[in-house]
């Protein structure tokens, strides 16, 4: 079993910046992928980022303003937002996918976390 808990949302001004934090216990989280995803207001839920071992990928609309990075001696997984715009107002989730794949698909991904709101005001 992994537990996630996700902190750092809030509310933040368009044109602003947050970061949010994943917090892992229960499994040393290394070698697994690590994944954000986001759902808003009554859409479905869409990835984000994903870090893994060999490398990390960011939803393709979103590159340039959000990063995502870990460090592995905390067991935690970061979201760097940048550049925020109220599109961006979500519920924002972390994931884990235990096989560690380049995974996109929210099906993919065995454990979650309770999620952290994310609301940006224009």
């Amino acid at each position: 079993q992994v537990q996630l808990v996700e902190s750092g949302g809030g509310l933040v001004q368009a044109g602003g910046s947050l970061r949010l934090s994943c917090a892992a216990s229960g499994r040393t989280i290394s070698s697994y992928t690590m994944a954000w995803f986001r759902q808003a207001p009554g859409k479905e839920r869409e990835f984000t980022a994903n870090i893994r071992g060999s490398g990390s990928s960011v939803a393709n609309s979103l590159k340039g303003r959000f990063t995502i990075s870990r460090d592995n001696a905390k067991n935690t997984v970061y979201l760097q937002m940048d550049s925020l715009k109220p599109e961006d107002t979500a519920v924002y989730f972390c994931a884990v996918d235990i096989q560690g794949r380049n995974a996109w698909n929210q099906y993919e991904y065995e454990y979650w976390g309770q999620g952290t709101q994310v609301t940006v005001s224009s």
